[in-house]
């Protein structure tokens, strides 16, 4: 197993957002991680990323406990992430924007250290391959929603990582750019990365996922493929409204 979680627990206030989730994810697939709003998806992946430190339980990656870890420490272990907000800064060009990624330590000492001729090209062969290279000089802030998701996982990309959370890639997408980042998912799981994917367009799930993990009020219901995931009661319960 690549990334498990046990007994993570997360409360804002009087608000339980995470109850005890004990999750594992398969190393090597697509996997999906779905549910209904308000059911913690995106509180687990800021929990296991670092973002805000759980309350009680563990984050373990590949036998390595990460429970509680600054974010840059938990990224260099080799876990990358998308959030449904891109984060980029808009002001930068595109091709700024992915060589930031690359030095965590500060978007200035990053661009300082980055320009050379190796980064540089990989940082083009990454916009080259999720099809936005010609924006290449462009402001981020001037491309498309679906465009900037794409620059946002350009510059996780670029950290070489060997797990990736993606948090809704599809929402606000357009059908050609879902196709793109569908397409380039199977692409990258082939060539040995994993991923852990939070998406509310269930085609997407069905069709791309090979290992399913259902939440319902902040932990996990039921796990399984997508043949046993669509049919589970469970889940027709609690987030298909069933």
């Amino acid at each position: 197993m690549t990334l498990q979680t046990v007994d993570l627990r997360k409360a804002f206030g009087g608000v339980t957002a995470l109850d005890g989730a004990t999750v594992r994810f398969r190393d090597g697939k697509i996997n999906a991680l779905i549910g209904p709003n308000g059911s913690g998806k995106t509180t687990y992946f800021n929990c296991v990323t670092g973002m805000i430190r759980a309350d009680r339980g563990r984050v373990t990656y590949r036998e390595r406990d990460l429970t509680g870890r600054a974010p840059h420490v938990i990224a260099r272990a080799g876990i990358g992430r998308t959030f449904q907000l891109c984060r980029i800064f808009p002001r930068m060009t595109a091709l700024d924007n992915v060589l930031a990624a690359v030095r965590p330590a500060g978007v200035f000492d990053a661009l300082r250290g980055a320009r050379h001729r190796v980064e540089t090209g990989r940082a083009r062969g990454w916009l080259t391959r999720l099809g936005i290279e010609h924006l290449a000089g462009a402001p981020a802030g001037t491309l498309s929603w679906g465009q900037q998701k794409l620059l946002e996982l350009a510059g996780v990309l670029m950290t070489d990582p060997d797990t990736i959370l993606l948090d809704e890639p599809a929402g606000g997408v357009n059908p050609a750019l879902l196709d793109r980042i569908g397409t380039l998912v199977r692409e990258l799981n082939a060539e040995g990365r994993t991923f852990v994917i939070v998406e509310h367009n269930m085609d997407l799930v069905m069709s791309l996922s090979d290992h399913i993990v259902v939440f319902d009020r902040g932990r996990p219901i039921a796990e399984g493929p997508p043949s046993v995931i669509r049919t589970d009661e469970r889940v027709l319960g609690a987030y298909l409204g069933v």
